[in-house]
């Protein structure tokens, strides 16, 4: 099954390329706007029936605008399907490189924004930088066209960083196919921010480099505890899973199971960041539309980073690369897209008995599969985490350049002052991660757990009882859920046909940072398009189609697509294969410390076993050797490795290893 499900390989992309170009589908002025591999229906390869590979490709004539949904099956050599969009209610394919390029192009020719500029004292068009962004819902002489709003910046050279110097207040409005200025906008005269943030250059930082960082060496001399083949699938210490890679979700990992005693048992079938939205707090006439969809109109995947040793990533790691499809249809790779490595992580458990005089402690170590993104000014790092304890966790570091404005002045409600003129406006960072359920089987139910105060009486004369109430989620009506951690509210997800030693289903528990949703009006163009992000939990019985939850075609789509359309029809989702879908993310009101460049946020949640093991599945995890241990905590005195503030990398032999097999 692994390599039924594997990445595409540069032949398939291909071949691929050779069948919609034979067929008329890919000409001179065709754009490949998505290409990843159609999965086949989980039942039947559960059941042991394998076909041919299909892939799904959207395809746009950035002439014409014609654009079209295809699926290819290059083993058969054919199309086996194309669907030619109406775009106006379909929606538009995501946004392709091309567009980015000419925007700027067409925008330096028009003699409105033009005015515009020299109304401000900008007449040096070769330092102003226009962004190209997403256009969100399509106004009423606007339907059918496929377009791009833009700002302005200024770069004063080219080493300069063009987000410290906004020229708010104007914004313009482009047809990508017709390759026309529709409208400019001049809304607000607000000064350019003058102060650069060239935080790359050491001379405006103006301090030297901080001193007394002595080097972290982190060595693993017998090499990583883990093993990956050609189709992605790694084992590591009683864990197994495949890792595969999309140009839309990224990383993509299926098959996630942990061995309990000589058994392999599953627990994910399919895990993966479907969806993340970026909605802005500003309502302000000229910035009202900004809201990014970064997988489903940009495309995360396509943006990831070859990631360096020391950099990115520290110790004996193994890189994957990523394989994509150009826009030409040909084959483009990342190379060390994709980072493996073990972390310490602490202590796993320990206890000295005052009764029994043992002491015990055992370290812990996860394993970690990450990838980082540049979407625009954000940097994105998404970190899945494999523990010994059975936990998995989904991390994600923001980090980048916040999105700047003018600051309009003194008490402005929807934006901060990050330096002097220069605002950065309030936002979201909201995410939806698809988690395909397989606990001990794909039967499987979802509890709402929490924690309840039992009133003084019978049952607790004295008022210290407390308890938790279990809620079976039985529909997809009743299990659209907000968490609530004043109530410590998690969700279990059980298998009812497979019981543990104590007689009870064998389970994970899904638990929640608990952090905001969208902040948006229920009557917004925002909430119509991600109302997935409405909710931090939805559960959907398992369909082969639905795997985006704001639908397949995101870009100015008008909204209901996805997770309110499917969960219309108010399924059951009580012993039967389900997907849960869970909204996690930032809030963020910016600091003066987000600029010029922001320490990493992070936001994430994590999935733990709950009685799905018979008791703590690490203690065979073998006691630390005797010389990593230093009982008395004496200390010895280690003369420095080099000069104060040196840094140093590490890489061992083999370990630090390179592959495709991603």
């Amino acid at each position: 099954m692994a390599a039924a499900l594997a990445s595409p390989r540069p032949d398939e992309i291909t071949a691929c390329r050779t069948v919609l170009s034979r067929e008329g589908l890919l000409g001179p002025d065709t754009h490949v706007s998505y290409f990843g591999l159609a999965e086949q229906d989980k039942r039947e390869l559960l059941a042991g029936t394998i076909a041919p590979r299909r892939f799904r490709v959207m395809l746009i004539d950035l002439r014409t605008g014609r654009s079209h949904d295809a699926v290819v099956c290059p083993e058969e050599d054919r199309v086996v399907s194309a669907r030619l969009l109406d775009v106006a209610t379909d929606g538009h394919v995501p946004v392709v490189l091309e567009e980015f390029a000419l925007v700027e192009e067409v925008v330096h020719r028009d003699e409105r924004w033009l005015a515009a500029m020299r109304k401000r004292g900008l007449t040096d068009i070769d330092r102003l930088r226009v962004n190209p962004l997403s256009a969100g819902v399509a106004g009423t002489d606007e339907a059918g066209r496929r377009l791009q709003r833009c700002f302005t910046f200024l770069q004063r050279t080219p080493d300069d960083l063009g987000w410290a110097h906004p020229v708010d207040g104007v914004t313009v409005v482009v047809d990508v196919v017709t390759r026309e200025v529709l409208e400019v906008l001049d809304l607000a005269e607000l000064p350019v921010p003058p102060e650069d943030g060239n935080y790359h250059d050491p001379a405006w930082v103006g301090r030297p480099p901080r001193a007394g960082i002595k080097p972290i060496e982190i060595t693993q001399p017998e090499g990583p505890s883990f093993t990956i083949d050609s189709d992605g699938v790694l084992e590591w210490l009683g864990w197994s899973l495949q890792i595969c890679f999309d140009q839309r979700e990224g990383l993509v990992l299926r098959d996630i199971g942990i061995d309990d005693g000589g058994r392999r048992r599953p627990v994910l079938y399919r895990a993966s960041l479907a969806e993340m939205v970026v909605p802005y707090g500003d309502p302000s006439p000229q910035r009202w539309f900004q809201n990014f969809f970064d997988c489903g109109e940009y495309l995360l995947g396509g943006f990831a980073n070859s990631l360096e040793l020391g950099c990115d990533c520290v110790g004996d790691i193994t890189y994957l690369d990523a394989v994509l499809a150009d826009a030409q249809g040909g084959v483009r790779t990342v190379p060390q897209a994709i980072c493996v490595h073990e972390e310490d992580t602490g202590i796993l458990w320990k206890h000295s008995d005052a009764w029994n005089g043992s002491s015990q402690s055992r370290r812990n170590r996860r394993l970690v599969v990450s990838f980082f993104v540049t979407v625009g000014n954000y940097d994105y790092g998404f970190y899945w985490y494999f523990s010994l304890d059975g936990s998995i966790e989904l991390e994600v570091k923001a980090t980048g350049v916040v999105f700047t404005s003018a600051y309009p002045g003194p008490g402005y409600a929807f934006a901060s002052e990050l330096a002097p003129g220069l605002g950065a406006p309030y936002h979201q960072h909201l995410f939806s991660a698809r988690l395909d359920m397989a606990v001990d089987g794909t039967d499987n139910a979802v509890d709402e757990v929490e924690s309840a105060l039992v009133p003084r009486g019978p049952r607790n004369p004295t008022g210290t009882g407390f308890t938790q109430t279990v809620t079976r989620l039985r529909t997809e009506s009743g299990a659209q859920r907000l968490a609530d951690n004043a109530r410590n509210r998690a969700w279990l997800v059980s298998n009812p046909s497979v019981r543990n030693r104590l007689g009870t289903p064998v389970g994970y528990v899904l638990h929640p940072e608990g952090r905001p949703v969208l902040l948006a009006d229920p009557d917004s163009d925002i909430h119509r398009r991600a109302t997935y992000a409405t909710r931090h939990l939805w559960v959907t019985p398992y369909a082969p189609d639905e795997l985006y939850p704001a639908g397949d075609l995101v870009n100015m789509h008008k909204g209901g697509a996805g997770l309110p359309q499917w969960t219309a029809a108010d399924r059951p989702v009580e012993d039967t294969d389900i997907v849960l879908w869970h909204t996690f993310g930032l809030t963020h009101f910016p600091r003066p410390e987000d600029w010029p460049v922001m320490p990493v946020d992070t936001a994430g949640f994590a999935l733990r076993p709950y009685g799905f093991f018979d008791r703590n599945p690490t203690l065979d995890i073998p006691a630390p050797a005797p010389g990593h241990c230093h009982p008395g905590g004496h200390h010895e005195h280690h003369e420095p490795h080099g000069p104060a503030g040196g840094h140093q990398e590490h890489g061992h032999g083999d370990g630090d290893r390179t592959g495709a097999g991603a």
